[in-house]
Order: structure tokens, then sequence, then C-alpha cells
């Protein structure tokens, strides 16, 4: 581990070199390509050197503790190796963390889809619970939210809505939200005070870049039609609703949320690149074998995930067994806890697996 990551220091420190060198700085493609190597770089090479400097200190106690006679000062000497160690370990623990490969979707933005699934209108009321919930995790996080698509139902909520977070790191917070959601609460349409059972599908798509993933123009068909629902004047009076359908996967997104056809067409086109990438790394994970996956599930739209239940308030993420009893509070958007958990969780997994396989 040493040996590589001495390796990996030196490219930083020649990354260093190459971003402030005038001919690298006249090529922007070249010097953004090396800033993002070296900002990647950065904490990794910075814990090194904590390691290091942790490592030189303990040999040197070592080194006092064997001269030492004083009682006294052997103790002394005694217990700072042991806290010396302590954070050796510590940070050894760190850099394996920060060796272990990266997603390359995790810096992404993210198109998320919120489909009510069993429960009837209560799910639609529940997935505009998730929207919400998800809209202020965005909005804590500095991040920007743009709605793509909505199906609202009759009293308030959605068949089915589609959004864009955009932010630095959005998919690596928010790639663990896969899955079926459920909730349990006595729905406002219930009169005799049942607790009722609900569930909300979402899907975490990592927003595909044009050079990602080549949409050829003759394997598209765009069918514009009247949008319907709510809008305005223009529903149903002009053609501005937009279906676009990949032939050589029958994949098909139908957008009518802006009254320019041409807005409609982008949207349209933005989904269909990111569920694309999606099926694409979909194929390429069911040829990796099952040890090798990650153990919390980050992409299985069919797997429950997380349970809401209102009378306890209570959120338990099925997954690694975590329970909070602050339901207001995270439907308020305050995740932080439940997402660092899964990103640990999942260091952990990949961390045994790396060891296992050495």
């Amino acid at each position: 581990m040493i040996e590589k990551l001495e390796g990996l220091q030196r490219r930083y420190e020649e990354l260093g070199q190459l971003i402030a060198d005038p001919a690298v700085i006249a090529s922007m493609t070249q010097w953004q390509k090396y800033m993002k190597e070296h900002a990647r770089l950065t904490p990794l090479v910075e814990k090194f050197q904590e390691y290091k400097g942790i490592q030189q200190t303990l040999e040197e106690t070592r080194t006092l503790l064997a001269e030492e006679s004083d009682p006294e000062l052997l103790e002394l000497a005694r217990q700072e190796v042991a806290d010396l160690e302590a954070k050796r370990d510590s940070a050894e623990r760190q850099l394996k963390v920060l060796l272990l490969p990266k997603d390359p979707n995790d810096e992404k933005n993210v198109i998320m889809e919120i489909r009510a699934g069993t429960g009837g209108e209560e799910a639609g009321l529940f997935a505009g619970d998730l929207f919400r919930m998800y809209s202020r995790f965005a909005e804590r996080q500095g991040w920007r939210t743009e709605l793509m698509d909505a199906s609202p139902t009759d009293i308030g909520g959605f068949k089915e809505i589609i959004f864009v977070v955009e932010g630095r790191g959005a998919y690596s917070r928010l790639k663990y939200e896969s899955g079926v959601h459920r909730v349990q609460r006595i729905p406002t349409t219930e009169s005799g005070g049942r607790i009722h059972t609900s569930a909300a599908t979402v899907a975490v798509l990592p927003e595909a870049e044009e050079v990602e993933v080549e949409i050829k123009p003759e394997d598209l068909r765009v069918d514009t039609f009247c949008a319907s629902g709510h809008g305005g004047q223009s529903v149903n009076t002009t053609y501005s609703a937009v279906r676009v359908t990949h032939l050589p996967t029958g994949l098909v997104v139908a957008i009518q949320d802006e009254k320019s056809q041409l807005k409609n067409r982008d949207k349209a086109l933005r989904i269909l690149r990111a569920r694309l990438l999606e099926q694409a790394q979909q194929a390429q994970q069911n040829e990796i074998a099952a040890a090798r996956r990650s153990q919390v599930g980050t992409g299985d739209r069919s797997e429950r995930i997380r349970t809401y239940n209102f009378p306890q308030s209570r959120v338990t993420d099925h997954r690694i067994g975590l329970t909070l009893y602050r339901l207001d509070m995270i439907l308020d958007g305050d995740l932080d806890e439940i997402v660092t958990a899964l990103i640990t969780n999942d260091q952990a997994e990949r961390l045994k697996a790396t060891e296992t396989e050495a």
C-alpha cells in the first residue's frame, strides 16, 4: 500500500507542475482534466502526509522509550506510543477507504424518478412527500433541482414525477435511494382510522453527458401531441408535448412540462440519455460476480429499502438495520445520518471484499 501511495504522491506533484505550465493552461480542456485529477488526489495525499508524520513521531518516541530510565517519563512515553499507534491505525484505515476504486458517476448530477406504487391515492401522496424530502435535502446541500415532468393526482399527489438534481457529488449521496420506499400511516381518505401500507418506487440515474451516450438521429422517433392536465391556456391547444422513442431499445420518454416543444424535446433527451447509461451499466453489473457487488444494493428498483412509519415516528432502512425516531425531520430533508451510514456501510463491505481477495 505504501508503494502505491508513494507513486500517487509523485503523480500529484507532477500534476501540480502541469497545471502551472503555461502550455497546459493554453489548452483549457487539458488543464481542466489535470485539475480534476489533482483535486481527486488531494485528500489522499494530505492523509498520506499525515500518516507519515504520525509514523515518524511514533518511531522517534519508541527510540526515546528505549533509552529512557526514569519511571515517570517511561510511563508518559508508553502512553504517547499507544496514542500514536491508535492515530496511525485510524489514518491507515482512512487511507484504505480513499484508495477504494471511485464510482465514475459520483460527481454527476442525477435524474430522479418517483412513481406511486401500491396504495392508490395514498401512494400518490407519499410520492409527493418523497419529492419534497429530496428537494429539501438538495436545498440543504446547496444543490439545484429542476422539474422535468410530473403527472399529478386530483388530491395533490403524483402518479409520477421526474426531476434533476444538479450539484457536485449529487450522485455520490443520492445513489443509495433507488428502490421501494414503504409508508405506514392513516390516510387522509380513511374514515375508520386504520393504518394503511403504501409504497412508491424511486430510481436514481446519473445524468449522462452527450459524449458518454451517443444517440443517433436515425435511432429516434419523435412524436408531438397536445399536453393534458394542469398547464393553463396552452393545454390542448398547441402540440408542445413530445414523445421520444429510442428505436434500438424501445425506451420511450414523454414530456409535457414546458409550453415549448423544443424545451420538452431537450428534457426528454436528457432523461433518455440517463436511462440508456443506466441500462448499459446494469448490463455490465450483471456480469460481475455477486460477491463483488455492493451489499447496500444501490440499483435494484424492486428492493424494499426503507419504511416510514408515522404512528411511531420511525424510519427504518432495511439494508443496514438503521432505525431513527425522527420521521418529521427526515421527511423535511434531514437525510444526512442515513446517507452517511449507507456510505460507511458500503465502504466497509468493499474493504472487506478487498481484504478477502488479497
